[in-house]
């Protein structure tokens, strides 16, 4: 279950970057809304992070969360934000995505 809710927490540092990314491109009261959907975001992530490092090794988990976050942040950059998909970015996306993996198989 932890590494269910790790995962999400995850999910939820992807989305609170993509609402600072479109807080950026908008303007006035949308600018708003935006970055609150930002703290929202930001806070459920953070509760679900200290929730599940009472079960899992603090490093396993930030590895872990950090890496979701990232790897997500790049495909919502390449898929939304239209930023370029090289092979370079994509070849160190699985690396990370491999990396990840292999934490989970080597954690208790």
């Amino acid at each position: 279950m932890n590494w269910i809710l790790l995962i999400i927490a995850g999910c939820f540092e992807v989305a609170f970057a993509t609402c600072l990314g479109k807080a950026k491109e908008a303007s006035g009261t949308e600018s708003m809304y935006w970055y609150a959907g930002f703290l929202v975001c930001l806070a459920i992530s953070m509760y679900l992070l200290v929730k599940v490092t009472q079960e899992l090794p603090i490093g396993t988990a930030y590895a872990v969360w950090t890496g979701i976050g990232a790897v997500g942040t790049v495909l919502v950059g390449i898929f939304v934000f239209k930023e370029p998909a090289t092979f370079w970015r994509l070849f160190f996306i699985v690396t990370l995505i491999s990396s990840i993996v292999g934490l989970k198989y080597v954690s208790q």
